[in-house]
């Protein structure tokens, strides 16, 4: 804050007022809560492109990259192929009727370090 960066300050009390929210609700998972805000700025990013709007949609990217600074590594691919494999093995899915089983398995094993579509991809090609 003392350095001057006004867009970090910015994207910081934004997330800060989500993670408050948040708190106040009963749902203590802050990295589900950074995961979010995350995913909403890069939404609406592509959304300003969409409509022309480059400018707009450079200052949501930036807030994206923000707060993505203050979330955990994601998994790599490699990383997450293991868990969804690890994920059928234990389950013992077949075919895609199981897939919520896996996902459940899968998305309790990545904690929190991979995006659900992502995980849903992996799970969908691993069982068919």
């Amino acid at each position: 804050m003392k350095q001057g960066d006004k867009d970090r300050v910015q994207a910081l009390r934004l997330v800060l007022s989500e993670l408050q929210k948040a708190a106040k609700e009963g749902d203590g998972d802050e990295t589900a809560v950074l995961r979010r805000e995350r995913k909403r700025r890069q939404e609406s990013a592509r959304a300003f492109r969409e409509g022309g709007r480059d400018e707009l949609a450079t200052a949501e990217e930036a807030e994206a990259d923000i707060i993505g600074t203050y979330l955990p590594a994601e998994l790599s691919d490699a990383e997450l192929e293991a868990i969804v494999a690890d994920a059928v093995a234990e389950t013992g899915a077949v075919e895609m009727r199981q897939m919520g089983a896996v996902m459940k398995a899968a998305l309790g094993k990545a904690g929190g370090r991979a995006d659900g579509s992502r995980v849903s991809a992996m799970v969908r090609r691993a069982l068919q």
